[in-house]
């Protein structure tokens, strides 16, 4: 999913093999942009798995960086509209929110979530490609 933020930014699904950049789109978040095109926002499912070129460092307060290279994607606070849902969660169980994710760095998306046919979780959404 994209943040409610990056509704209006030209965006697409994430792919198995994309390589994703962190970027600030100016809107008041940080989402991951396209390789072919940083203008547009890549939309990650929650359960995508991707792994990072180098450790992650993230910034609210102070910089942290991350002992790991890889993460889950989670939405989570969905409860509270006008927040930040898009976050990672690393091995260790830590949940960071996306947002807070240093510009510049390089993921890549390993495997997108799994849905059982029948299953009640939501499916994948529709998007719609705004005119650039």
């Amino acid at each position: 999913m994209c943040d409610y933020s990056l509704h209006h930014v030209k965006a697409r699904p994430a792919k198995v093999g994309d390589k994703l950049t962190a970027r600030d789109f100016g809107l008041g978040t940080r989402g991951f942009a396209a390789s072919e095109d940083a203008n547009v926002a890549v939309c990650v499912l929650p359960g995508t798995e991707l792994c990072f070129a180098v450790e992650v460092t993230f910034a609210s307060w102070h910089e942290r960086v991350i002992k790991y290279r890889t993460a889950i994607f989670r939405q989570i606070n969905l409860d509270k509209r006008w927040t930040h849902h898009d976050a990672l969660e690393f091995p260790d169980g830590e949940i960071m929110l996306l947002t807070y994710l240093m510009e510049g760095q390089q993921a890549t998306v390993l495997q997108l979530p799994a849905t059982a046919v029948g299953s009640k979780l939501p499916q994948p959404l529709t998007y719609v490609l705004l005119p650039s």
